[in-house]
């Protein structure tokens, strides 16, 4: 009789532990769901960087990375401060940017889209390592000639803007098509951008306009007149491509731009500088990250 007490005892025990083994695991399996379920819910930042240079330093401060490629286009996934974020490298040029933004939102459904890295000054009053918060993008590439006749010659600065989102016939069917098309920069990521202005300690932090094209400007005389009639601040080759594609998917977009360079005043090239932007970039993540938790 003692023996089968003994055994029903010991059996007892082994069914107790077994269940509570099971609740645990349950328990865990459940947290582990709900830890996955949370993830996908949130929507990812999408940080975009033209060239490695421009993109690997903050893809080094991201959390638990996995890389993910398509196509030419490589994808830094993480997180910062436990929120998932995406580093990619677009590559150089409007129509990779167009080509990486459009896949990256179709992919992962972003939150927000910062394009950030390096630029050429067109406002003689920016420096090497000032920044500018892209309050507006614009397409400097996209322009229309005037007629001259074989002989005549050419004439850049009497160029004006075509709008190629004015219409979906031909440009000169409409007249708002000779308009200069801006893109807005999405208001909460410039408020996060200004907020952090003070970590960003060699040199200032301003708003202005970002210009893009598949264009190198070297002629100052061109860059002033950019500057002039269009407002630019800066030059690039990526920003208003992902804003149009942005503003397509209507996923809020801001342009931060380091300048690298100044012809205007004889600034020379610095490459430290995007490592600088990044750093700081990183920042505006953070605060962003903060206000959306």
């Amino acid at each position: 009789m003692k023996n089968i007490r003994t055994i029903a005892f010991l059996l007892f025990i082994t069914l107790f532990f077994s269940f509570l083994t099971g609740c645990q695991n349950s328990t865990e399996s459940e947290a582990s769901a709900e830890e996955n379920e949370q993830d996908q819910k949130q929507q990812p930042i999408l940080i975009q960087g033209p060239m490695p240079i421009e993109a690997e330093n903050f893809a080094a401060k991201l959390e638990d990375v996995e890389e993910e490629t398509s196509g030419n286009f490589v994808f830094y996934k993480g997180k910062v401060d436990d929120y998932p974020v995406i580093v990619m490298k677009t590559g150089k040029g409007m129509e990779n940017t167009a080509a990486a933004t459009a896949i990256a939102i179709e992919k992962f459904d972003p939150a927000a889209i910062i394009n950030q890295g390096t630029s050429g000054g067109h406002d003689p009053e920016l420096h090497v390592f000032d920044i500018v918060l892209g309050e507006r993008t614009v397409n400097i590439g996209s322009l229309k000639t005037g007629h001259r006749e074989d002989g005549e010659g050419i004439a850049p600065k009497e160029w004006i803007p075509m709008d190629l989102m004015a219409s979906e016939g031909s440009a000169g069917e409409d007249p708002d098509a000779e308009n200069i098309r801006y893109f807005e920069g999405d208001k909460e990521l410039l408020k996060a951008a200004k907020a952090v202005k003070n970590t960003h300690e060699e040199g200032k932090v301003v708003e202005g306009t970002i210009g893009s094209a598949d264009v190198w400007n070297n002629e100052v005389d061109r860059i002033q007149w950019f500057h002039e009639n269009f407002g630019t601040s800066v030059e690039e080759m990526e920003g208003a491509a992902g804003a149009q594609i942005a503003k397509a998917y209507d996923v809020p977009y801001l342009g931060v731009r380091i300048l690298s360079n100044n012809k205007t005043n004889d600034g020379e090239y610095n490459p430290d500088t995007a490592e600088a932007n990044q750093d700081y970039v990183y920042e505006v993540v953070k605060k962003y990250i903060s206000k959306k938790n």
